[in-house]
């Protein structure tokens, strides 16, 4: 996808897809330095909210900190379930980007009701309720989105969590490579991709994602409801061959981000010989199977995929010829809370 041409660009989805390289450029770590001692304090970090502004943001953090040994002790679930958590000894953070789910404000609501003296926000909005319930709120840069599917707030909250546990690192790469980040963002959105996988993909049923349980695979099973209108599934980890062959079928793709070198075997006996599924891969390295490259710039590796995801996500929906900025059911906030 690019600005450059107008089946693109008409649309308000892509114009803030492609705002996400310079956000990333224009990122300042300064803006975690009080929210750090806060959760320094007691080291144990829960994070939630709804849809799109938890899953990648905070399953990334999850997974970025267990990479490092687990600087502090993380956790997220939806904000609903988190009601029967004790979160006494957390700091809790609650990314909303309207500032006005539901089922944040609840929670904090609570929270507040019991003395929690932690309760931190991020949105991308100011004078939202958001801001009365916590003790602390932290606010985007990123703008406002018009498309229904949420895409650059959650570049930039996932940033957000990130720049927090880099402070704890001595050499963070996180920052040195912030400008070469940006450029390969750009160039993962606006790289070609081969219109035979874009196709393949557009006539399939239901497409299933596998990866990591990062957040990047089961985003973009989100963003295949909103984008393409598909049915979707995410698959973590070995789930695509541990029973769910069964019933797939040779008109369906899977998305496999970053495959494990151990595994794609595997993943190429059960389903590509057996079942006849078609699979796609994004990586940095070539696989095994059709692959969408990227380049490897450390510290951005999940962004980049991600991006990858948007970009494959984008040239299907246009190939189909749908309005990629108002599904027909989905809205902007879920569910929104109202006074009274």
């Amino acid at each position: 996808m690019n600005l450059r041409e107008e089946r693109y660009s008409r649309f308000a989805l892509v114009r803030e897809m492609m705002e996400t390289p310079e956000i990333i450029a224009q990122f300042d770590p300064a803006v975690v330095a009080d929210a750090v001692p806060i959760v320094q304090e007691v080291k144990n970090l829960f994070l939630t909210g709804e849809g799109s502004s938890r899953i990648f943001p905070a399953k990334n953090l999850i997974y970025e900190n267990l990479k490092r040994g687990g600087v502090w002790h993380i956790a997220t679930d939806g904000a609903r379930q988190a009601h029967e958590y004790d979160l006494k000894q957390f700091a809790v953070f609650a990314a909303s980007n309207s500032g006005k789910t539901k089922e944040v404000i609840s929670l904090f609501t609570k929270l507040a009701q019991e003395g929690h003296p932690r309760r931190l926000g991020l949105t991308a909005n100011y004078g939202v309720k958001l801001e009365e319930v916590a003790t602390r709120c932290y606010h985007l840069k990123c703008g406002s989105e018009n498309a229904v599917a949420a895409t650059k707030s959650v570049v930039e909250q996932a940033l957000f969590y990130r720049a927090m546990l880099a402070c704890q690192e001595n050499d963070s790469s996180f920052w040195r490579l912030k400008e070469k980040a940006a450029a390969a963002a750009r160039e993962v959105l606006e790289m070609p991709i081969p219109q035979s996988l874009v196709d393949r993909i557009a006539q399939a049923p239901l497409v299933y994602f596998a990866g990591r349980n990062n957040g990047v695979a089961e985003e973009l099973t989100l963003k295949t409801n909103e984008i393409t209108r598909k049915k979707s599934d995410f698959l973590e980890g070995t789930y695509a061959v541990h029973g769910i062959e069964e019933v797939m079928d040779a008109n369906e793709v899977m998305i496999v981000v970053e495959p494990f070198a151990a595994e794609a075997e595997k993943f190429h006996q059960t389903l590509v010989e057996r079942v006849g599924l078609t699979i796609v891969a994004i990586s940095a390295e070539e696989t095994m199977f059709p692959t969408i490259r990227i380049p490897h710039v450390p510290g951005y590796e999940t962004i980049l995929q991600l991006l990858a995801g948007w970009n494959l996500l984008v040239e299907v929906g246009v190939t189909m010829g749908i309005d990629l900025d108002k599904p027909v059911r989905a809205r902007k906030i879920g569910n929104e809370y109202l006074p009274g």
